[in-house]
């Protein structure tokens, strides 16, 4: 697969059920020029639904103390955390990335949970090893 035909690393790819009218519904206004797709007005209805609970949103990412966005792991991140004696408590809203190079031994002992709202990226070996520790 080329660069250009992968999806950006900020999006994940879900699925959903739709009954038949909507669908349809949906499929008329993009044939109107509304929406330049489905995914475009799936995307839409998203965004608008997140912006009237925008409030609600901030609010609770503050109360939960998360942190919004990327957060990135390297090796060197880990490995200095595990060297110090402590053991990080990941908290996120969005993705939590994992680099390939980190063993799942590193893992486990650099990361005593991840609470997470969104996606993880990391190596199935990684994924496997922190699968008990994922809230």
């Amino acid at each position: 697969m080329d660069q250009r035909s992968r999806p950006p690393v900020d999006s994940e790819k879900i699925t959903i059920n739709l009954g038949v009218i909507d669908l349809g519904q949906i499929d008329l206004l993009v044939q109107e020029g509304f929406y330049s797709n489905r995914t475009d007005f799936i995307r839409t209805a998203i965004r608008n639904q997140l912006s009237v609970h925008a409030d609600v949103l901030r609010e609770t990412v503050s109360r939960r103390t998360l942190v919004l966005g990327l957060q990135d792991y390297s090796r060197c991140d880990l490995e200095a955390v595990r060297d110090s004696g402590r053991r990080l408590q990941v908290r996120a809203l969005g993705m939590v990335r994992i680099a390939a190079d980190v063993s799942p031994e590193l893992a486990r002992e650099a990361i005593e949970s991840i609470a997470l709202l969104g996606a993880l990226q990391a190596t199935p070996q990684v994924k496997a090893a922190l699968a008990d520790r994922i809230l």
